[in-house]
């Protein structure tokens, strides 16, 4: 790719900008280059542009080959003969992609069936193998559920079997591990990696974790507002930042910059469930059922007989692999889901069995934010209208000052009033996800259930709506029963810590003591050991005043460069299949960019880097199509979901 420019048109009057302006990368057979950066940087866009998923009235102008192929502007038959055999897609919403009618198995024979031309038979017997590569288990039976009945893990892994299918030479991932625990994490990244190694293919990660590109990418680039600020070897620019901008991204996720200026809730907790007067929550013995999937199946019990107190501006998390029963937990907490054994008390009042007028009074101090940012939200509401809804359900809309008190919470979630008027598709998933947050505020809840509310955003926008939430707690009272993956989340901003393993939780201790030596049961101590971790700082290096690229030795660094504006980087060929990103003009803003700094020239794409663990710099053959039976089977092995 080279000088990717993409401008967004201007809904309803407002004025429309360049979201991405001049990015360039190569990206060689095998290697894995990583797009980082803040929510709204045009990471996604960037992929889309590749797919030729742009939003209506979008402009991308540059160039993308892939084998020498124009994917910008490429018509339909062109990209209906590229999708799924040359580029394969992974999306950060496996729902989005997953027909919810029909089976997983169906959709993964019909794709079988239309781009390699199989028969029904064997096209089942090919969607049911390539279910089995990515470790699902029992893949036979797997393969006549719905996607709603997978957990998000195994969605995942469903959604990685399709966009691998037919061995294409490109992957792209955006986001592809959001709200997945490390355990499940490190899976996901393995089995791409292995499909990889299968097809040859090389993998575009899109993502805001920086340990897990220190783990699994060669090289990355930082986006910012849409430009790239630097870009190169993994280790260098991890070890070494030269831009300002990565060093802010690597301290945060580091856990340098706190999420406010008060101290963090672990550092003085409020009063523990034995101390205080009486618990705002108390679950007894909670056991949920989920309905068999067919007639003369058992009912599978996702929680057996959880039992847990959290106090009034407490915050209580619970952990634990995908599948092993925290969101059915926190359904049955919420009243969304009945329990079919146990008692659940808030406020000293039984939940359990409550209805009619009883509940809906009860409904608005109990509020959750969902891991799916874009499901909760309705796509036909503007952002202003969703969050003043619970308001009006609630018969406590003011029309006079209702319209202040929205633009007030758009605020404190770090939106201003511009994205009232928008609809959640014209919204980054961290955009979305905090207008989720301003949702649940506006009902003055006590009680705030956070289902990985916090995953699909960056680490310093992450920071700040921690910091938010902290705040609220002190101030307010406010208790959190919040559900994550991250480790050190945790350990920063939870009081005490549940962790559940199929239904079961086996440990309960204080988040200050969630570590490898701190925690007493296997599982958890497994948890932490799967957390990936960011190399040691080495400090900055010094950039070249160098205002052009040329060519340099395999692994060496790309650097940044003040320019003044509009000024053009010059570029030299690359190796066919690149992708790349270059800062030449003054930096516009569109709907996914934030507002940004003057940021500097990025010269040409990075090379692969032969120093990460593992990797491989040689190009690997690329098989044919899969059919079923030749479908090679993986050495992967995944354990119980």
């Amino acid at each position: 790719m080279r000088d990717l420019c993409i401008t967004l048109p201007a809904p309803r009057g407002r004025q429309g900008g360049t979201a991405v302006r001049g990015v360039e990368f190569a990206l060689p057979p095998g290697r894995v280059h990583a797009l980082v950066g803040e929510s709204g940087a045009g990471k996604s866009l960037t992929a889309r542009a590749l797919l030729g998923l742009l939003p209506h009235g979008a402009v991308a102008s540059g160039s993308a080959r892939l084998d020498g192929t124009e994917l910008l502007g490429a018509g339909r038959r062109v990209r209906s003969r590229l999708w799924g055999r040359a580029i394969g897609y992974v999306p950060q919403d496996s729902l989005s992609v997953l027909s919810p009618v029909h089976t997983v198995g169906d959709q993964l024979a019909a794709s079988l069936r239309s781009v390699a031309g199989l028969g029904r038979r064997t096209a089942w017997e090919g969607a049911v193998a390539a279910l089995e590569r990515v470790g699902i288990a029992d893949a036979a039976r797997r393969a006549r559920s719905h996607p709603h009945e997978f957990s998000g893990g195994m969605r995942q892994r469903a959604v990685i079997a399709l966009a691998t299918l037919h061995r294409p030479s490109l992957l792209v991932a955006d986001e592809p591990t959001t709200a997945l625990d490390p355990l499940v994490q490190e899976q996901v990244l393995s089995l791409l990696a292995e499909q990889r190694a299968v097809s040859g293919a090389a993998l575009l990660l899109i993502t805001h974790d920086l340990p897990l590109v220190a783990r699994h990418a060669d090289t990355v680039t930082v986006l910012h507002a849409g430009r790239a600020h630097e870009c190169g070897p993994v280790a260098d620019v991890l070890r070494a930042p030269e831009s300002a901008h990565t060093a802010a991204l690597l301290a945060a996720a580091r856990g340098h910059r706190r999420p406010s200026a008060s101290p963090l809730p672990s550092q003085s907790p409020s009063p523990s469930p034995s101390t205080a007067s009486e618990p705002l929550l108390r679950v007894r013995d909670v056991t949920v059922r989920h309905r068999p999937r067919r007639r003369g199946e058992e009912p599978v019990r996702a929680v057996d007989r959880a039992s847990f107190e959290v106090a009034p501006g407490e915050t209580l998390a619970l952990i634990g692999a995908s599948g092993s029963g925290k969101t059915s937990l926190a359904e049955a907490v919420l009243r969304l889901r009945e329990p079919a054994a146990g008692s659940v008390e808030f406020a000293g009042q039984e939940l359990t069995g409550l209805g009619g007028a009883a509940l809906r009074r009860v409904r608005p101090l109990l509020q959750p934010v969902f891991q799916d940012p874009f499901g909760s939200l309705s796509p036909r509401q503007r952002i202003r209208d969703a969050v003043a809804e619970p308001l009006r359900a609630q018969g406590r809309w003011d029309a006079a000052g209702g319209p202040a008190r929205v633009t007030r919470l758009l605020e404190q979630v770090g939106l201003d009033d511009s994205y009232g008027d928008r609809r959640p598709h014209e919204l980054s998933g961290g955009q979305c996800q905090r207008a989720g947050i301003a949702r649940a505020l506006a009902c003055e809840p006590r009680l705030i259930v956070l289902d990985e509310a916090v995953s699909g955003l960056d680490p310093t926008i992450r920071a700040g709506i921690l910091g938010l939430l902290t705040d609220l707690q002190r101030e307010l009272g406010l208790a959190y029963l919040f559900i994550t993956h991250d480790m050190a989340l945790v350990r920063g901003f939870a009081h005490r810590v549940a962790v559940l393993r199929e239904g079961r939780i086996v440990e309960e201790l204080e988040a200050a003591d969630l570590t490898v030596h701190g925690a007493q049961h296997p599982y958890t101590r497994a948890l932490l050991a799967a957390v990936p971790e960011l190399p040691t700082a080495t400090g900055p290096r010094t950039p070249t005043t160098a205002t052009a690229t040329h060519p340099q030795p395999p692994g060496t660094r790309t650097a940044t460069h003040p320019q003044p504006p509009g000024t053009r980087t010059a570029t030299h060929p690359q190796p066919s299949g690149t992708v790349a990103v270059t800062d030449s003009q003054p930096p516009g803003r569109g709907a996914e960019a934030e507002p940004h700094q003057p940021s500097a020239d990025m010269d040409a794409g990075p090379q692969p880097n032969p120093d990460r663990p593992g990797a491989d710099t040689s190009p690997q053959p690329r098989p044919g199509p899969v059919g079923a039976a030749a479908s090679p089977q993986t050495s992967w092995t995944r354990p119980s979901e």
